[in-house]
């Protein structure tokens, strides 16, 4: 009887045991699925925020093209004064050079 019962706790404990190895790799399945969606979600951001970087460089130097393609027309007398983009012809700018208050163009009166 004593064998019976021997036989039957092995019996159990190799049960449990199998019990205890489907839950260790469910739960192991479920880590890795999380870390694999975390990685995925970090590496989403960061090409979002390289986009946005270079999004903002882009407009930056289309910007200073604008602005160095501007100084060359306002330079060669190109610049059309009904441009309304054209801020550098109106008199309260101080870099334009009809402006009396322009460094460049003092009063002569003193």
């Amino acid at each position: 009887m004593a064998s019976h019962q021997n036989q039957d706790l092995s019996h159990k404990a190799g049960e449990l045991t199998g019990q205890a190895q489907v839950k260790k790799d469910e739960f192991l399945n479920q880590a890795s699925g999380a870390a694999q969606s975390a990685q995925n979600q970090a590496s989403n951001l960061s090409q979002s925020a390289q986009n946005k970087a270079s999004d903002a460089s882009h407009e930056q130097v289309r910007n200073m093209a604008q602005g160095a393609a501007d100084a060359v027309k306002n330079t060669l007398g190109m610049n059309s004064p009904n441009d309304p983009s054209n801020q550098t012809n109106t008199p309260s700018n101080h870099t334009n050079p009809n402006n009396p208050s322009n460094p460049s163009n003092p009063s002569t009166r003193i």
